[in-house]
């Protein structure tokens, strides 16, 4: 189908399943970290139109784009990403879900204690927040400093880095403020270790067979939320380096920023956890910015390389200084 064929059909009418998926496989991993842990817990998983756990519900909705390649071609084509579309972007989604899945079965946002790490629950949820870059309060682990958002999105975080395997949350931030909601988490999770949840699941909220909006008013709305108005911002140092013009080249810019990504982060934060934060969000956003462009390569990579680590770090220096309001 061509995607104007697709942008008529209704979300309903997909038949889709994540049988046979590599999300499905990836949903199975996270199974097994939550058995290695002895959490009981294995929150149920459902498409829905959005990554979410609903509120009361242990559960986990995961989008309905990465249950088909061609799908996931459409959200690319129109998001210029594809959100939790690569095997470690989608752990790191659904150990951040399995924390709120957790909270909630287990009541923990009731723990005194709880509030008192991480605030209240009950805290109305804000349609923007603006973070501190430079805040050693709160756990990296999300784009945009999710963290900081709210108080049941600093729970999931932190339940998030201390849930994976080989994380080394204990060194990475020994000398953060953070730590002390890690090793919190660590005896809160030893508490409940072995003990069936009081919250059992629900029926799905929100499944995709039960959304009846199209595909195109899906973009409409998607597209007008979380594509932001100034990322314009990064049209200039772009066409500095790449091209907007796909004759004499067949790589595109994004393709070699990505490729380039790790060398940056090296050569720019090193074992700098905070900078590197900060430095891994300016390529992702310069990477999607670029897409959405078609730029290309124009140049040697050695040429561009160097023009590449300037442009990136002046814009870290900015992200971290700079107020950055950010849609919930």
């Amino acid at each position: 189908m061509s995607d104007d064929e697709l942008f008529g059909v209704r979300l309903c009418d997909l038949d889709l399943t994540l049988v046979g998926t590599p999300v499905e496989q990836r949903v199975q991993q996270l199974y097994e970290e939550l058995r290695q842990r002895d959490l009981r817990l294995r929150p149920p998983v459902w498409l829905s139109d959005e990554w979410f756990v609903p509120e009361h519900v242990p559960g986990i909705a995961i989008p309905f784009y990465l249950a088909h390649p061609r799908l996931t071609r459409l959200e690319a084509s129109q998001m210029f990403e594809v959100e939790g579309g690569s095997k470690t972007w989608c752990m790191q989604l659904l150990r951040h879900e399995a924390g709120h899945a957790i909270e909630t079965a287990y009541r923990l946002h009731r723990k005194r204690r709880w509030r008192k790490v991480f605030g209240k629950a009950t805290k109305r949820y804000p349609d923007y927040y603006i973070p501190k870059p430079r805040s050693r309060k709160y756990v990296l682990h999300l784009d945009w400093w999710y963290a900081q958002s709210h108080p049941s999105e600093d729970f999931a975080e932190t339940f998030a880095v201390w849930l994976q395997s080989g994380s080394g949350w204990r060194k990475r931030y020994r000398d953060w403020p953070a730590i002390r909601k890690l090793e919190y988490v660590d005896e809160l999770m030893t508490e409940i270790a072995g003990l069936r949840q009081p919250v059992e699941p629900a029926p799905h909220i929100d499944p995709l067979h039960r959304l009846r909006q199209t595909l195109r008013t899906h973009y409409r709305n998607k597209r007008r939320k979380y594509l932001p108005d100034d990322r314009h911002y990064y049209d200039r140092p772009l066409k500095q380096l790449f091209s907007g013009d796909a004759r004499g080249s067949n790589s595109s810019a994004a393709a070699f920023l990505v490729r380039e990504a790790a060398n940056a982060r090296r050569r720019l934060a090193g074992d700098d956890l905070e900078k590197a934060y900060v430095v891994n969000l300016v390529l992702k956003e310069l990477t999607k910015r670029s897409r959405e462009l078609d730029l290309r390569t124009s140049r040697p990579a050695d040429e561009v390389q160097p023009r590449l680590l300037d442009i990136v770090s002046k814009m870290t220096a900015d992200f971290r200084r700079v107020e950055h309001v950010v849609p919930v």
